[in-house]
């Protein structure tokens, strides 16, 4: 059995997705001409007024980055009780939590979906529970509509992490469009980005002059200060990237949708592996390349798998691992059992995904995750 080639070059699990430089130095010309920096310029609006049309909606504000979105979103609610929400996830989803002075409870997830369980969620409500934080995972969404069953008839806000969800829609409906509020992530690693950023999407067309209070040390004139605001505004070279940055969008997806066919095609001959599949009535976001590792059917565990290819130059991530629970300001945080989050922590992988990888680089992928699992079986 022949070892594959080991990547010459380090191959990671995404790689930022960049416009021409033609196209940035135009934007920046007009930075340059208009002196115009920060504190919600002409690119700020115009990128706002870009993405609620390529976004499908209709109240959109940009922040500095998607943590800070989620956190003065939480904030501008007057959340201050329990938000019961998932352990699978990055940590800035418990931490907005926790920022705004209130209190994370975790429960546990579905094992199909790996985002929130309605189940879970309704058994951990309290008196003192006044929201749900679901987490839209590799951009397979919630059980939306059932969400919105628990929120309305225990009267909380339903509010969402959609950092991998940009463009995903369900039925033809943006996802944004679900619940009170939806962040979503602009950062480096995203497939559209403007390499720190992010935004919130709400359902109230009346939230927006508090947002624009609290991402601006609510400030509301040279002489009036009404919130206590930070500084999260999005400045104008950010906004310029973004705006360079819109018409990558479909040809990125394009190839990115002809990846995934690839990667899904050849993984589903390797015994052990099992990829997350959306159902047909979901746009992917395409943001991950995830799979689940069966240790007895493959042959070695995701940590033993993540630790061979990093031999073969290719750094995978175990995302979610360890679980947000797990870490040191959660461990006393309340939580109901968790099996099917803790399994997936053990299970899931994410294989390196971006456009411009091509095919011969799945192909390479896959046949050495091939080489392992044989090997495996051998000894």
């Amino acid at each position: 059995m022949r070892r594959p080639d080991r990547f010459a070059a380090p191959l990671y699990v995404t790689r930022p997705v960049l416009p021409s430089l033609e196209t940035v130095h135009g934007h920046l010309a007009d930075l340059w001409s208009s002196r115009i920096l920060s504190n919600q310029g002409p690119k700020h609006k115009w990128l706002e007024q870009e993405l609620r049309s390529v976004m499908g909606v209709r109240n959109l504000t940009l922040f500095a980055n998607g943590t800070l979105a989620l956190a003065l979103g939480l904030r501008s609610l007057g959340i201050k009780g329990e938000v019961v929400t998932t352990p699978f996830t990055f940590p800035a989803t418990p931490h907005c939590i926790t920022w705004v002075g209130a209190t994370p409870v975790f429960c546990d997830i579905s094992p199909d979906t790996l985002c929130i369980d309605p189940g879970a969620v309704e058994s951990m409500i309290t008196p003192q529970t006044e929201a749900i934080l679901g987490v839209h995972v590799y951009g397979m969404p919630c059980d939306v509509h059932a969400l919105e069953r628990i929120a309305e008839r225990h009267r909380l806000v339903l509010a969402y992490d959609a950092a991998h969800a940009f463009l995903t829609e369900i039925d033809g409906r943006p996802i944004g469009e679900f619940g009170h509020l939806s962040m979503f992530s602009f950062h480096a690693t995203k497939l559209f980005h403007t390499i720190e950023g992010g935004c919130l999407v709400y359902s109230d067309a009346s939230l927006r002059p508090k947002l624009d209070l609290l991402k601006n040390f609510g400030i509301q004139d040279e002489n009036s200060v009404l919130e206590v605001g930070l500084n999260a505004k999005l400045n104008e070279v950010q906004s310029a990237i973004g705006l360079a940055m819109i018409n990558e969008i479909e040809p990125e997806r394009a190839r990115r949708a002809a990846l995934r066919h690839r990667y899904l095609a050849l993984l589903a001959e390797i015994a052990g592996i099992r990829c997350l599949r959306l159902p047909q009535n979901v746009t992917d976001s395409l943001q991950y390349m995830p799979i689940r590792i069966n240790a007895k059917e493959f042959g070695l565990t995701r940590d033993e798998v993540y630790r061979e290819l990093l031999s073969f130059n290719i750094y995978s991530r175990k995302y979610f691992f360890p679980l947000c629970s797990d870490y040191a300001p959660y461990t006393q945080t309340r939580s109901g059992t968790t099996p099917n989050a803790h399994r997936a922590s053990e299970e899931v992988l994410c294989l390196p995904f971006y456009g411009d990888m091509g095919m011969e680089t799945v192909d390479r992928v896959v046949e050495i995750l091939r080489y392992l699992s044989e090997l495996a079986r051998v000894r």
